[in-house]
């Protein structure tokens, strides 16, 4: 699978079914020492559009381990950090 396809799929939570935007939307945070992908940090979601600022809302962290499944269009994953510690790459 080629990055580019991978960047269009949409990033959903599996516990409550939040949408987090698409992957290409996040940063990717990789250990510079192995190549190895740790994660992705995106903003946190959000009740209304008019939140929308990214000045303002949190970072979170979704691990590379918490990925259920990558399908056609979506990229499950089970849970998010939103310390502020959670990532030493970021």
């Amino acid at each position: 699978m080629l990055l580019s396809e991978l960047a269009e799929k949409e990033l959903i939570q599996v516990k409550d079914g939040a949408r987090y935007g698409k992957l290409a939307d996040t940063e990717l945070l990789f250990n510079p020492k192995t190549g190895k992908i740790e994660g992705f940090e995106v903003f946190q979601k959000t009740a209304s559009f008019f939140q929308a600022n990214k000045a303002n809302k949190k970072k979170e962290f979704i691990a590379w381990e918490e990925i259920i499944l990558i399908g056609k269009d979506r990229i499950l994953f089970n849970e998010t950090d939103s310390s502020s510690e959670a990532s030493e790459y970021s």
